[in-house]
């Protein structure tokens, strides 16, 4: 006997209850919170006066401070996907494509992730005896007689945010991007260098647009991780750079927090509307079930 409509809509509604119940007050709600403060004003001593202004809004939008910061922000952002993309990509074509054995290859993936069972903070402040003047990197420069004084550059700079951010987040590309590779039908490729085709053309027209799906996978994570965070910039800038949720953090430890909370939902919407151009170059679902 068939299922009535309304018994199958019951059901429905059955399964997506316990993600309701999840989404709703862990994420829906406060981002209706945010949302709500960002139009309130403020006494100056952090009290929120409810009611509705734009005022917030207007005074980030009209303010240079925000667009340098979004400057900074997006500068550590696309060089930290750059980088990111590079290295990732190159260890999962030479995990996915080299070693023959999938057994091997799994485990040399599981590797890659051995780094990552400490914490953030430990593996980005370790960077800083390698990079300090007296660190090793600027050691070994000197003795091989390559530089004559120590590199100021490596530490407490933007160079080391980008290094520490692509230390961090490169994972986050292999794991995507691997798993894109390994679906490739390895006859495909034995097709194209039977019909003539160079390696080159083989990774530009077969490997790269197959392993799409991965790629913008990965460019997501990378992108909403460094947009979202402040720690690494100001850590590793030695407080030389700042970033937009920075400013917003500092909103919030002097009590402003409808500037704070309109700051937050500009960010959101950049951020969003970033996702949304990444997602327009690939339909995930469709690649992922393919």
């Amino acid at each position: 006997m068939m299922p009535s409509a309304a018994a199958r809509s019951l059901t429905g509604w059955l399964l997506v209850a316990p993600l309701v119940l999840v989404l709703v007050p862990f994420f829906v709600a406060p981002i209706l919170m945010v949302l709500a403060a960002s139009v309130f004003e403020t006494d100056g001593f952090g009290g929120i006066l409810p009611g509705f202004t734009l005022s917030n809004y207007a005074d980030q939008l009209s303010s240079g401070l925000t667009f340098n910061l979004y400057y900074e922000t997006v500068k550590f952002t696309v060089l930290t996907w750059f980088f990111s993309l590079l290295l990732g990509f190159s260890v999962a074509y030479f995990l996915a494509f080299h070693i023959r054995s999938k057994l091997l290859a799994i485990g040399l993936f599981l590797l890659c992730t051995v780094p990552f069972w400490t914490s953030n903070i430990i593996r980005m402040i370790s960077w800083i005896p390698l990079l300090g003047k007296e660190g090793l990197v600027n050691m070994v420069l000197m003795r091989a007689g390559i530089v004559d004084q120590p590199l100021e550059f490596l530490l407490f700079s933007g160079f080391a945010v980008v290094v520490a951010y692509v230390h961090q987040l490169t994972i986050f590309m292999i794991v995507p991007i691997f798993n894109a590779m390994a679906r490739i039908d390895r006859r495909v490729l034995e097709a194209a260098l039977d019909a003539g085709a160079s390696r080159f053309d083989i990774m530009r027209l077969v490997i790269v647009p197959m392993s799409k799906s991965g790629i913008a996978l990965g460019s997501i994570f990378v992108v909403s991780i460094v947009m979202g965070d402040f720690f690494v910039v100001k850590v590793m800038s030695g407080g030389g750079s700042a970033s937009v949720v920075g400013a917003f953090y500092e909103d919030i430890s002097v009590l402003q927090y409808p500037s704070a909370a309109a700051a937050a939902v500009l960010l959101t919407v950049v951020l969003v509307a970033v996702i949304g151009l990444i997602l327009r170059t690939v339909d995930i679902r469709r690649e992922i079930t393919r």
